[in-house]
């Protein structure tokens, strides 16, 4: 069709009709400065000098760029599209297919990483795509493309595939690769395995088990809340590798994930009376910790909880950093207590520390919450002016429009929109359906269509969609009574007559003239 428009089909004469208590009205979408802020800012914090360049082509999966896309290379889509064949189906393993239909082609590791992407169904077939780069002269493995393979195994729990890989990428595997296979085993809820392992990678691997891998191991074991056997690994290594304030942090830290406070502290005051100290990192999961359990037990004992977790930080000379600020605020939102927050946020200069891109997030996103739009504007201008403008991506901005959209801000998320492409950030799919679903919702179908047309002039593949009028936004119509002449009683009909007659005597009385004075 040349033009594109909205078609309102209103269902309301068929459906009342048919049951008057059910009213439906569907639309079908066819083809068709805030100073005062920065100057208090200004006073509470010296931002330093930040050449943060991010570039702004992060994957949003559901915001495509309005640029046309570029067609894949079509040799992964050639190599991929031979591993998802059924090999009960062919007559030749692979390894062999893939030599007779490839052999002219010299892989780099981009190839490989693009055909494993094309490919997650391929299952155990990717082995002899490993098998046919192993037998290529011109190929030679490295530990970036072991852990592609890695990766992809790990993605589908294949774990005897990832020894096998691994098996014939002896002496290649190195930091990405253990980092790749640490991380999958964990992930998938394998805490034993990760400890038998590192046990036993530099024999049967060839991976080198030293203190930095150990640190990874427990990295991972505690950041995924197994403290219990990132703490007995390390004490059953202890005399092979003494641990440090590292990794006893990561041991508080796990236990805290875990959600076992105790065992937290009982940990600390272990490290205390071995000459350890315990570090910023420790204390702040310790006291998000301790936020967390007043959240879900008594909300009201947060304050005076956290303030013993930092009373203790000054006793033993722990300095607060930005990331002490951040939980507090964070815990502070997350109840409702936006105001505690802010007065927190302009006290951080007291301790010698500045809001980063954590901090500036999560306030605004409770000042929307909160419907004090005009402040969380304030704050958006003041991050940009910290110099985290370029943290604000697309996916940040939709989470703005999602909050200002479920609080029935509509307006101001048309406004927040706008700034978004005032900024550079190409709206995608998700982005126009969720303004359009609200627009519709309250009514307002002209500014819908002309959103729905602002996408496909940007080039967005926008596929027409049903969307519900809210009742409380329908125009009702106003019915009509038509007044029926009563019949009179005879009392009415006597009083006008003598209405009547009163009016007809004194149309013979001589009135006197008004504002007419007497002549002397």
């Amino acid at each position: 069709l040349p033009e594109f428009s909205f078609l309102c089909l209103n269902f309301t004469d068929s459906l009342h009709m048919a049951n008057p208590s059910s009213r439906v009205v569907r639309q079908l979408l066819l083809p068709n400065k805030p100073i005062s802020f920065f100057s208090h800012l200004c006073r509470h914090f010296k931002y330093p000098q930040s050449s943060q360049s991010l570039s702004l082509l992060r994957t949003f999966a559901s915001s495509p760029s309005s640029s046309t896309p570029q067609e894949p290379d079509p040799i992964p889509l050639s190599l991929s599209s031979e591993l998802l064949k059924n090999p009960d189906s062919e007559p030749l393993p692979i390894s062999q297919r893939l030599h007779l239909s490839f052999s002219h082609i010299n892989p780099i590791p981009s190839l490989v990483l693009s055909t494993l992407n094309l490919c997650p169904d391929a299952g155990r077939t990717v082995l002899g795509f490993n098998h046919w780069l192993i037998s290529k002269t011109s190929f030679t493995h490295t530990d970036e493309t072991l852990s592609y393979f890695v990766d992809y195994f790990g993605r589908r729990k294949d774990f005897k595939a990832i020894h096998e890989v691994l098996v014939n990428g002896v002496g290649l595997a190195g930091p990405k690769t253990l980092e790749s296979a640490i991380d999958r085993l964990v992930r998938a809820g394998r805490p034993t395995d990760v400890v038998s392992f590192f046990q036993r990678m530099e024999i049967d691997y060839g991976l080198k088990r030293d203190k930095e891998s150990l640190l990874l191991v427990v990295e991972k074991l505690c950041g995924n809340g197994y403290a219990s056997y990132a703490e007995r690994m390390v004490k059953n290594l202890a005399k092979e590798f003494f641990p440090d304030e590292r990794i006893c942090d990561l041991l508080v830290k796990g236990w805290c994930v875990d959600g076992k406070l105790d065992e937290a502290k009982r940990l600390a005051e272990e490290m205390y009376r071995g000459g350890f100290e315990i570090g910023t990192m420790a204390y702040n999961a310790i006291l998000d910790c301790v936020c967390k359990i007043c959240r879900e037990k008594d909300p009201f004992r947060l304050h005076s909880e956290a303030e013993k977790v930092l009373v203790q930080m000054d006793v033993h000379g722990v300095p607060r950093n930005v990331e002490t600020f951040n939980v507090l605020i964070t815990n502070l939102c997350k109840i409702r207590k936006t105001e505690d927050a802010m007065k927190l946020f302009y006290r951080m200069g007291e301790w010698g520390c500045y809001p980063d891109e954590t901090t500036f997030l999560v306030l605004i996103r409770s000042l929307y919450q909160a419907a004090r739009v005009g402040e969380g504007d304030e704050m958006i201008d003041g991050m940009r002016s910290a110099g985290y403008g370029g943290k604000l991506d697309k996916k940040v901005y939709y989470g703005f429009l999602k909050i200002l959209c479920g609080i029935e801000r509509i307006d101001h998320a048309l406004s927040v929109f706008k700034k978004m492409k005032e900024d550079g950030c190409e709206p995608g799919i998700k982005t126009y359906d969720l303004l359009m679903g609200k627009l519709c919702a309250h009514n307002r179908l002209d500014r819908a269509n002309a959103l729905f047309n602002e996408a496909r002039k940007r080039g967005i593949a926008m596929e027409p969609t049903a969307y519900a009028v809210d009742p409380r936004y329908v125009k009702k119509k106003v019915k009509v009574v038509k007044s029926q002449k009563k019949r009179e009683t005879l009392p009415e009909k006597m009083a006008r007559k003598r209405r009547r007659l009163k009016q007809i005597r004194l149309s013979f009385v001589k009135k006197p003239k008004r504002m007419m004075r007497r002549a002397y």
